[in-house]
């Protein structure tokens, strides 16, 4: 079969990139994708086990700050697109080590550029077809205020300018024309690699495209973030770590419907375009908590509520931005993407996926599968 597009993925071993590779792979058997990968500790081949064989799959081990593996990669593999997620996304970590995110995510985006930037200037056809597709988050906008229409208990039921109905603590949103405002070194990290982007855009005509998404949950998730850290610890019935009162908004997006709309972006997005990504799905985290903790312990087979006891409020983290909410108006009205999932439905499927895959989690927690890639990747 006829190879119709080379496409770079990287990150594709992680959360959001596995479900992307897998997506892409699946539906598009006349690509060829290239999962390039450090394989951090957030990065996990097994979330990936079931397309591994595929003939249009391959998988590199290869950090993005490799200037000349990436170029050279891009040569062999004939590139002409590249969907970037490879990150370091932890906010805790952040705050703990600014210069590891500084380096990932802003010098490894700018080796990624500078590598499409050589190779695509090589060919005749220079930049005719190309495509550098940068997946960014919501926090760089800062923070958002929580304010309710007058006489209106949040959450209140309002409307994106699409339309769509939005369950909102606020009525303000993020849009694509805010100015930056990042709070944390993550969030900065990620402020400054949108900015090269643009950049290499305007200074040398790549065609490159920015999304800025909210809050992912779903399967393969690694357990530090809230979601599978919770349902980890209630199933171990281990404390539940909550940030000062748990007051903190965000706005919540099921992962496969975020690997669509990459997929859409990608294939029919207008280059030098910022779209936004969300869920138009705010929870505070208290409540999340207690809607995972009254899931799981259902699907457990406890009584409701059993473990409710384990929340403990522990001091709020620095520079904890209150609310976040994203309007993917725009998306919705110019490329006609819109979430296939409510949250209760999400979070109902991504409580059973950690549940069924308890040896999964198991690996992840013990630290058993790095020492596995370490040893399998030692040398090469």
């Amino acid at each position: 079969m006829e190879t119709k597009r080379s496409i770079i993925i990287t990150g594709g071993a992680g959360f959001i990139g596995s479900h992307v590779v897998r997506l892409l792979v699946n539906k598009y058997p006349d690509y060829r994708i290239i999962n390039v990968d450090k394989l951090t500790y957030a990065g996990n081949l097994e979330n990936l086990k079931d397309i591994e064989g595929k003939p249009n799959y391959r998988f590199v081990r290869m950090d993005i700050c490799d200037f000349d593996g990436i170029l050279a990669l891009m040569r062999e593999e004939k590139v002409d697109g590249i969907i970037h997620l490879a990150a370091e996304s932890h906010v805790d970590r952040s705050i703990k080590d600014p210069f590891t995110f500084a380096r990932t995510n802003v010098i490894g985006t700018l080796s990624l550029l500078q590598a499409a930037r050589t190779y695509w200037e090589e060919q005749k056809e220079g930049y005719e077809g190309k495509r550098f597709y940068h997946i960014s988050t919501d926090e760089v906008y800062g923070a958002l205020e929580m304010t309710s229409p007058e006489g209106i208990e949040p959450p209140f039921t309002t409307r994106a300018s699409s339309g769509k109905k939005h369950l909102a603590y606020g009525t303000r949103f993020f849009t694509e024309d805010m100015k930056y405002q990042p709070h944390s070194p993550y969030s900065a990290s990620k402020a400054s690699s949108d900015h090269f982007v643009r950049a290499f855009h305007d200074t040398y005509g790549m065609p490159t495209i920015v999304t800025n998404c909210s809050n992912n949950y779903g399967p393969y998730q690694f357990p530090e973030k809230l979601i599978p850290l919770f349902i980890n610890n209630i199933c171990q019935r281990r404390p539940l770590p909550v940030y000062g009162k748990g007051e903190n908004v965000r706005d919540w997006l099921y992962v496969e419907d975020h690997a669509r709309a990459i997929d859409v972006i990608f294939h029919r997005g207008q280059v030098a375009e910022t779209y936004n990504i969300g869920g138009f799905n705010e929870w505070k985290n208290i409540d999340i908590i207690k809607v995972l903790i009254q899931t799981t312990d259902r699907l457990l087979g406890r009584e409701e509520n059993e473990d409710v006891g384990l929340i403990t409020y522990v001091t709020d983290r620095a520079g904890h931005d209150l609310r976040y909410a994203i309007d993917s108006s725009k998306l919705q009205r110019e490329l006609g993407w819109e979430p296939s999932l409510q949250f209760e439905e999400g979070i109902e499927k991504t409580v059973s996926w950690y549940l069924a895959n308890g040896e999964w989690m198991r690996r992840i927690t013990s630290g058993e599968y790095e020492k596995y890639y370490d040893e399998m990747y030692s040398g090469r």
